[in-house]
């Protein structure tokens, strides 16, 4: 996994994320840019200028991401906007239906767990073209950030205020697409906020359209939250238990809900974590949720995901990464690839 330490002005760490991640950037930028133009038999330009209707809400609402992202610009000697572009990735990929991703998520806590403590982890199933990194965040005003970066268009994070989130797409019917802010850009500022009950009053304001999220503390407080283009739906752990996939458990929401047509596996994976946690409830440790998300149950459609050689390459999902966050101890365990082939490494805020 590469690691990139960054600290100064929103400006100067993404410069130094694009001087030690230039490489990465480039490539997911080129990829994402050739998936959307190819599928909707459109020109990169027409993309990118359909991803700059978002920049101006971002800067109203985070001027930090948009000094981050001209950082990386700079140190790749690329056009603002195409930099951009990547951080809008979902809202593209929604609005040119080229549809994809998928995430398989979890938050325990209380009396579901061995020692009390909170465990958040997820599998991040991505096409396996993309490669993610880590960040060490260290913001001027003290806060710092450990977070997982999937290429460059969205990131997993960990804050030295002592909680974490995990995030699953959602896809509700084409006819309710709007202009929203994009997932990529109002997530940072989200998990800047100094405790978690000023993070989820953030979201239900910003998240719309393409997102689940579940963030949990170091006290054992936890919050789900699904979006559609014009609603949200605060959902609150049952039993201790937050689990997710890429479908939409809020009934009012369901009807609008395109996974059971693109994305038939996505209740399989719900159904498979919830049974595997209430076997193990009570008794939940790291070990615990490592076997979760090693689980090759319902193959090729498993918590594990390997790629489809039945499937165009394009559409070849498979398990990028995958975590696991101890909001309590300030620790992150991660692998790059498949759970079930690589070794989870410690990483600390």
């Amino acid at each position: 996994m590469r690691v990139v330490h960054c600290s100064g002005t929103a400006y100067e760490m993404g410069k130094q994320i694009g001087e030690a991640c230039g490489d990465v950037l480039s490539k997911s930028i080129d990829t994402t840019l050739g998936i959307l133009s190819r599928g909707h038999q459109t020109t990169v330009e027409d993309v990118i200028r359909t991803a700059s209707k978002f920049i101006e809400p971002v800067r109203q609402y985070d001027p930090l991401i948009i000094d981050q992202l001209q950082g990386q610009a700079d140190a790749l000697n690329i056009p603002f906007e195409k930099m951009f572009t990547l951080r809008c990735v979902f809202e593209m990929s929604y609005y040119y239906k080229q549809i994809q991703g998928l995430c398989t998520s979890i938050a325990v806590t209380g009396k579901a767990t061995a020692d009390g403590k909170t465990i958040l982890a997820q599998n991040i199933d991505w096409l396996n073209s993309y490669e993610p990194y880590l960040l060490h965040m260290h913001y001027e005003d003290g806060t710092r950030i450990l977070a997982l970066s999937l290429s460059g268009m969205v990131e997993y994070s960990l804050s030295s205020y002592g909680f974490g989130n995990c995030a699953n797409s959602l896809f509700t019917k084409g006819d309710s697409y709007r202009f929203s802010l994009p997932l990529g850009c109002y997530l940072p500022k989200v998990m800047r906020q100094s405790s978690i009950n000023d993070a989820m009053n953030l979201l239900k304001e910003v998240a719309r359209g393409v997102g689940y999220f579940h963030l949990a503390d170091n006290r054992g407080t936890m919050f789900g939250i699904e979006s559609t283009f014009e609603d949200v739906e605060v959902i609150s752990p049952i039993n201790d238990v937050l689990s997710h996939s890429n479908c939409y458990c809020t009934e009012r929401f369901q009807q609008e809900d395109l996974a059971p047509i693109i994305l038939p596996d996505a209740l399989l994976r719900r159904e498979r974590v919830s049974a595997l946690i209430k076997e193990a409830f009570g008794n939940i440790t790291i070990d615990t949720v490592k076997g979760i998300l090693t689980d090759h149950g319902n193959p090729p459609y498993s918590i594990c995901r390997h790629s489809d050689i039945e499937k165009p390459a394009a559409w070849e999902m498979t398990t990028v990464a995958s975590f696991i966050m101890l909001p309590e101890d300030g620790v992150m365990y991660i692998t790059k690839g498949s759970p079930c082939e690589n070794t989870y490494v410690k990483y600390i805020v």
